[in-house]
């Protein structure tokens, strides 16, 4: 096997590999060797058939695995000689000598016409030199759980928990209806307008701005004709500032039970004592405030390091990230119904934006996994499971068909396992970065600055032009693809 490299240009790599047709046939016939003591064929006594009547019977398909073995070989020397680490699986192309057909040259070989040609393209990861983390400054969060927040949730729940009964008479804000409903625009029915034995709560803001108040005053019994518009910015784009009407029958008027907030009601709720429901919400308040700090400090921990490193991208990484980017932003679109113009959002200038998240992502994602390298982060195989086991409970019913599903599709276990690695090589990071605690209040905790910051630039331009502003992607949506995160561990 001859290698011979033919480029070396930023990160991509090629090589010209020859082996001569001699070679080959001295593998098939090794391959042929050991198949005659294998095969039944008419009129042989079994390890007593001819090389060359096997040969001519099986001596194609033999030489097809010849050669996908003789590929694989070739590509495990050019990565081992030269110390290579790949961005994605090489492009393999084979050629012969005066045939440049490639299906007409594989035959060739195949028939022992030529020696084998191959012409190996490939990108490789960039080298990533790691700064030293402790130079990292980040600022982390923190927020005390209020106990008026923790009374509020568990009236939250009360209320959720609450019983209703019949009542006689005509609804009022606060009781439960159930009603049947056909929704009309210009007098048609539209899709997902319409519904049967509905529960509607009045005053609970669930249903289309002033759909309940004009049921308030309704009967058991009694149609109604309601009359709404559809909000400007409604998530179905078809509806959004539409004028529609809803026949409506109600089917039943119920009045809430007592809201009882005790020892008795945390006990309904299989909890010990109203202390203990407090307990339980309060830890759960705090959880939440816990993930919510911690996202806010990866995101300054992802830009500190996007800000520290700057090399060459594989550029079939970026297009891989890029195309996964894009898709998901036009499912988004289409699921509501819109297009980039409804937007006001110019194709090719949303596109490069995009491609920049894109290249974040992987940039983020190699120095993630070289720093993992580094610090030896390993993901076990328990942990995989318990990620399993979770996802497997989203689909209620089907949790067998999830499980096998991941069991049996290497590909999709990496993605579970990809943000664990992720996750980690972050601790491991900020267990050496200097972190910064601030007390802060919930409102601070809860607010997203960049949103805010998008929202008074959206503002101030309406002002002055009457256009509606094409939605900016956030460093937010710019975290490192998991699997690009993972690689290293993987």
């Amino acid at each position: 096997m001859q290698v011979t490299q033919t480029l070396d240009e930023g990160l991509k790599r090629e090589f010209k590999i020859v082996v001569p047709a001699s070679d080959l046939d001295a593998r098939l016939n090794e391959r042929l060797d050991t198949l005659k003591d294998r095969v039944n064929i008419n009129g042989f006594r079994k390890g007593k058939v001819p090389l060359a009547h096997l040969k001519k019977l099986y001596g194609k398909s033999v030489m097809a695995e010849v050669l996908d073995q003789v590929v694989a070989e070739a590509n495990r020397k050019i990565v081992d000689d030269n110390g290579l680490k790949l961005a994605m699986q090489p492009k393999v192309k084979v050629t012969a000598e005066d045939e440049p057909d490639e299906q007409k040259a594989v035959l060739g070989v195949i028939e022992g016409k030529h020696d084998l040609g191959l012409t190996v393209a490939l990108e490789v990861l960039p080298k990533v030199d790691l700064k030293d983390v402790s130079e990292l400054e980040v600022e982390r969060l923190t927020a005390e759980v209020a106990e008026a927040d923790v009374d509020e949730a568990v009236e939250r729940v009360a209320k959720q928990n609450r019983a209703f009964a019949a009542k006689d008479g005509a609804a009022a804000l606060g009781d439960r209806v159930t009603i049947d409903f056909v929704g009309k625009i210009d007098g048609e029915a539209f899709e997902g307008g319409s519904a049967t034995d509905a529960p509607l709560e009045l005053g609970s803001n669930s249903f289309i701005p002033g759909f309940e108040e004009q049921l308030v005053g309704a009967a058991s019994g009694e149609e109604k004709q309601v009359s709404v518009t559809f909000p400007a910015e409604y998530q179905a784009a078809h509806l959004a500032g539409k004028d529609a009407t809803f026949d409506v029958t109600v089917k039943g008027v119920e009045a809430p039970g007592e809201l009882a907030i005790d020892d008795e009601f945390a006990k309904s709720l299989g909890m010990e004592s109203l202390e203990k429901l407090k307990e339980a919400i309060r830890e759960q308040i705090a959880a939440d405030y816990a993930r919510i700090s911690r996202q806010k400090v990866k995101r300054q921990l992802l830009d500190g390091l996007d800000a520290q490193y700057a090399f060459d991208l594989p550029p079939s990484l970026v297009e891989q990230e890029f195309d996964n980017v894009w898709r998901q932003v036009v499912a988004d679109l289409a699921r509501q119904g819109k297009t980039l113009a409804d937007e006001g959002e110019d194709e090719e200038e949303a596109k490069a934006e995009y491609r920049k998240i894109a290249e974040r992502r992987v940039r983020l994602g190699l120095v993630l996994a070289e720093i993992g390298d580094k610090h030896e982060v390993k993901v076990a195989d328990d942990e995989v499971t318990r990620a399993l086991v979770e996802r497997a409970r989203q689909y209620p019913g089907q949790e067998q068909q999830v499980w096998d599903f991941y069991r049996n599709n290497p590909d999709a276990l990496a993605e579970l396992r990809a943000p664990i690695f992720e996750d980690k090589v972050v601790d491991a990071i900020l267990a050496k970065a200097k972190v910064n605690e601030r007390s802060v209040s919930k409102e601070e905790l809860l607010s997203d600055p960049e949103a805010d910051e998008e929202a008074a630039k959206d503002a101030a331009k309406a002002k002055s032009k009457a256009k509606p502003k094409a939605k900016k992607a956030k460093k937010a949506d710019a975290e490192p693809a998991a699997d690009e995160a993972g690689s290293a561990e993987a």
